[in-house]
Formats: C-alpha cells, structure tokens, sequence
C-alpha cells in the first residue's frame, strides 16, 4: 500500500515529467564521472534530489571527504549552480561485511528520502562508484528496498559477473545488494566498452567547442588520456576511452536495450552464482550512443546558453 504522501504513479522513467534521482558517485577517480554528472544536471527530464560522494582507493583519505570536495567543484565552479540539491558525504571505507552498515550522511539521506515513495512510484538511485551507501541503506532499514532502484555501472559481463573497479571497491555491499529484494539494473563494463568509448578526437569533436563547460571536459579527458592512457599505449592515440558511468543516464532516457534474468548471488571472487537469490535482474545489453551523445551536446549547449556559466555561448548544435 502507497504512503498518502507518495508520489504519482511512475511505470517508465521516460513516462514521467521529472524522474526523480539520487546519485552516488566516486567523481575525481575517473574521468567518466564528470562527464556523467553534467549529463545528469543538465538534464530536465530529471529531478535530481541529492548528490553523495563514494569512496575509491585510488583517491586521498578520507577518500569520500576528497570526493565531496570534487563533487562540490563540479556543481558549483565548473556548473556554477548557485542553488543545488544537498550533497552528502558517504563511507570513506567499505562494508566490514554483507550484514553490517557504514552509517553516513549520505545513507541515512537515502533512508530518509526514500519515504516518500512506494513500490509502484520508486526513487531511482544511480550509483556510479562503490555501492557501499546505497548497501548501508538497505541495510539500516530493509523497507527501503521497497521504494527505491538501483541503476548502476558494475561488473564485467553477464553471466560471469566479473571484476570491475566500482564493484571490486565494495563486493560486501553487491552481496547486500543482490541479496535484497531491491529492483537492480546494471551497465557492465563489456557493453560500456562496445558502446561508450571516445577516441580523443571524438571527445575533442564532441565537447571542445562547447563552451566553458565542454572546454573544460576536454581538458578533463586529454589529463587522464596522457597522464593514464597515453602510458600504456605509446604513441597510438587513435585507442579509445571509455566514458563507462554515462549508461545510467542512457538506460533511464530509454537509450538502451537490455534483457531480465534470474537474479544471481555474487561470491567473493566477484563471479555469479546462479540459483543463490531470489527475483530478477535487468542487464544492460546495448547502447544507442550516437542518440546519447547527440542529446549530451544538445543538453549542454542548452544549459550553458540559459546559465551564467562564464566565456562564450557555446556554438549552434549540429546534429
């Protein structure tokens, strides 16, 4: 039974007005985070709620305290949001283990923000880093698996399961997860590659001449492309990367194709083990980028033409 104070009925993210969203995101690790948080903020189509930073060992401790600071630099610097959703700071460590929480700011916003919804009208959450905050919700409180959904970047391909970074930085809070009862959708790193991978003159093409704010995402990527990539590849620059977290954005605008299984349980190792839980789970299976991208630039020159963002208006999209 829906709370009184519930919220309209939402079937399909694309059938409401405004989808409601709190994203967990471990911004700063990457580059694709940055990406995606513009994506998302730019976004009308979304009503996002609350930003909470994640933990990731590659960043200085506490790890969520340095995502914070980062996150709060891409909101209200580069974005320059005057007025913004709250955001949160999470767990700087990982769950002890899949039955224990790590009670955080940005748990207990998750919690609390979540009862205003229902089964049939759910808070989406996109997690895009360690899913230790989303886990320590459920686990404080398992109505909240109720009245939320999980839209995330994880894993390395189906049915394997697989190791991947935002998965291998909490794999007690996935088992918590998949354990629950929660609706899960995942965008796993085998499909992000087919689909999401940039050249760095497709980024540059992409973003360069966009404004401030697409400015500053090439800059953005050529960092991490030479100080990371560069490295590994010598002198080949035509090798891509893989803007991995932009899959949630395109699953919940109805840009993707993905297929329900039977949901498994996750072993230590970071593989499936069929048959070990119960309900189902929806994988990600393709990705329409060429529409993704073109509504990213559309959305971006439109937000910086209607926003106070600083140098040029951004020139006419082309499609």
């Amino acid at each position: 039974m829906c709370d009184p104070s519930c919220l309209p009925l939402v079937t399909h993210p694309l059938a409401a007005a405004r989808v409601p969203i709190i994203l967990s995101t471990d911004v700063g690790n990457e580059i694709d985070d940055q990406w995606a948080i513009v994506y998302l903020m730019t976004s009308p189509e979304f009503d996002v709620l609350g930003l909470i930073s994640a933990h990731a060992p590659t960043l200085p401790p506490p790890a969520a305290h340095t995502t914070y600071l980062i996150l709060r630099d891409v909101i209200e610097n580069r974005l320059k949001m005057a007025e913004h959703p709250p955001i949160l700071e999470g767990s700087s460590l990982p769950l002890r283990d899949s039955r224990t929480p790590r009670p955080n700011p940005g748990a207990d916003f998750i919690v609390q923000t979540s009862k205003r919804f229902c089964p049939d009208n759910r808070l989406t959450v996109f997690t895009i880093g360690a899913a230790t905050d989303v886990a320590s919700a459920i686990l404080e409180d398992a109505t909240v698996a109720d009245r939320i959904r999980i839209v995330a970047m994880g894993f390395r391909s189906w049915p394997e399961g697989g190791e991947e970074f935002n998965v291998a930085n909490d794999v007690a809070a996935w088992q918590a997860i998949l354990n629950s009862r929660v609706p899960v959708v995942v965008g796993c790193g085998d499909v992000c590659r087919a689909h999401l991978s940039l050249t760095p003159d497709q980024a540059k093409a992409l973003v360069s001449e966009r404004g401030s704010v697409g400015r500053w995402l090439w800059e953005e990527y050529q960092a991490w492309y030479y100080r990371f990539v560069k490295p590994l590849r010598g002198n080949d620059l035509s090798r891509p990367w893989v803007i991995w977290d932009t899959i949630v954005l395109a699953y919940a605008q109805g840009m993707t194709t993905q297929r329900t299984y039977t949901r498994p349980a996750l072993k230590g190792d970071l593989t499936f083990e069929a048959g070990k839980a119960n309900g189902t789970i929806t994988w990600i299976t393709s990705v329409d980028s060429a529409r993704m991208w073109s509504d990213f630039a559309q959305k971006l020159d439109t937000y910086q033409r209607t926003h106070a963002v600083g140098g040029e208006a951004p020139p006419p999209f082309v499609p």
